[in-house]
């Protein structure tokens, strides 16, 4: 990601930076009417729209995109105050430091993807394409094993900052896709590599979703709506490996922004 800290991993001369998360509702909070107040939306270059293009030049490096989920949202549900905070390559540091300034009493509905890039998901794609699968599926286990060690602390200090700063606000915290389309002739990975990254996005999206419960958030499942369009499909809403635009790779087309990632936020809003 360009665009997600996956950028900050140079590896070789043609993958020159890392892939970013530059990234039905399974609502776990009974949904409300966000429209009557003020929405932020939060996150990492899944939530900013890298990949889908035409990036607003006022956000640098952040990469926001009109054609993102949170920019649709908001130019169809016309709510009382806009905040479009989220950026390529954030983590929940990020976050923290960075993002929170908009929310406040008046603050309705904040949507967030947060989590990717904590777990490494820039290192572990750069890996699975340049290495053996045996090194790829370690490296996925040091992902999973932060999940369950790390990840969790760190989810909590984002959605305590959230609750304390938008006490009233109804709070939508979104997942991530599975990439691969299984069982399909496609030139790149190999089958064990992509059966492996499918089942690393759901043990992420399982520890997001358990975190965003507890904290009384809805929790927007993706992986539904981009069943069909996974990479190796023959309508991906994902980007694969993109060399002349490396920070896309790995991301929501614009159709996966809208056909994807829209629907779930508006249900569950």
């Amino acid at each position: 990601m360009r665009r997600f800290r996956f950028t900050a991993y140079v590896t070789s001369l043609l993958l020159a930076t890392g892939f970013a998360l530059t990234g039905a509702a399974a609502a776990q909070a009974s949904p409300q009417l966000a429209a009557t107040g003020g929405y932020v939306a939060l996150g990492d270059s899944y939530s900013s729209g890298v990949g889908s293009g035409s990036y607003i030049g006022s956000s640098g490096s952040c990469d926001r995109s009109t054609k993102a989920y949170p920019y649709l949202w908001n130019a169809a549900h016309a709510p009382s105050s806009f905040a479009f905070n989220a950026c390529s390559g954030a983590r929940t540091d990020d976050v923290l430091a960075n993002q929170l300034g908009s929310l406040n009493s008046s603050t309705s509905l904040v949507s967030i993807t947060i989590g990717g890039n904590d777990a490494g998901f820039a290192d572990v794609m750069t890996t699975c394409v340049l290495n053996s699968d045996s090194t790829c599926l370690s490296r996925i286990n040091t992902a999973r094993a932060y999940v369950d060690s790390t990840l969790p602390g760190k989810l909590d200090n984002v959605y305590n900052a959230i609750s304390a700063r938008a006490p009233s606000a109804h709070v939508v915290v979104l997942g991530y896709p599975r990439f691969y389309k299984l069982g399909a002739s496609c030139i790149g990975l190999s089958e064990t590599k992509r059966s492996a990254i499918n089942n690393a996005a759901d043990y992420l999206d399982a520890a997001i979703a358990k975190r965003a419960a507890d904290h009384g958030f809805a929790f927007g499942d993706i992986r539904s709506t981009f069943t069909g369009h996974e990479i190796c499909s023959s309508s991906s809403w994902l980007h694969s490996l993109e060399w002349f635009d490396i920070g896309e790779s790995y991301h929501p087309t614009a159709a996966g922004q809208s056909g994807g990632y829209l629907p779930v936020l508006t249900s569950a809003a």
